[in-house]
């Protein structure tokens, strides 16, 4: 009986990082996704505050800004994630991925600018840096702000964001195919 050897597989890293290679999108999809992704979300925010019956133009800026800056670096974080995880399966699951990473990138990064911003406006009645103390109101401070965000801004993607959401990971789906 002879022994054989073992076909020598790579390594978790360079499965990991081949994987990654090929999941990363083309550099125009990208560039133009996030404009596009940018407008839409700022747009959607736009919308909402109209709506709800805004009437100071500063806070329209600041709204635009505050979800088309979040937008446009989320959209490349979910298009990689989503094209990570569907890579080689089904339409289906790759809608699914595309509107998961792209609904989890695009709330996760808006918030957490969000959370920067409110951050820094109650960082004047904070202990020095690096106490304890800081510490605690660093980090409760930043959670205030995420569920601040997750109960009153996530609204603001409403109707237009989810109908975006959905369209660009169908069209995303598709286009896999």
């Amino acid at each position: 009986m002879t022994r054989t050897t073992p076909i020598a597989r790579p390594g978790l890293p360079r499965r990991f990082a081949a994987r990654l290679r090929r999941s990363l999108p083309p550099f125009a999809t990208v560039l133009v996704g996030c404009v596009c992704w940018a407008l839409v979300m700022a747009a959607s925010a736009l919308l909402e505050v109209w709506r709800d019956g805004w009437q100071t133009e500063a806070k329209f800026v600041t709204i635009a800004a505050l979800f088309g800056f979040g937008a446009a670096p989320a959209f490349p974080l979910g298009l990689i994630f989503a094209r990570f995880v569907s890579l080689g399966k089904s339409a289906e699951v790759t809608f699914a991925a595309h509107f998961l990473g792209l609904l989890l990138a695009t709330i996760g990064v808006t918030g957490l600018i969000f959370a920067f911003d409110y951050r820094e406006y109650y960082a004047t009645w904070h202990e020095e840096a690096f106490t304890v103390t800081w510490m605690f109101q660093l980090v409760f401070t930043t959670l205030g702000a995420l569920i601040q965000f997750a109960v009153l801004g996530v609204r603001l993607f409403f109707p237009l964001g989810f109908a975006a959401l959905f369209l660009a990971s169908l069209w995303f789906a598709r286009r896999a195919r």
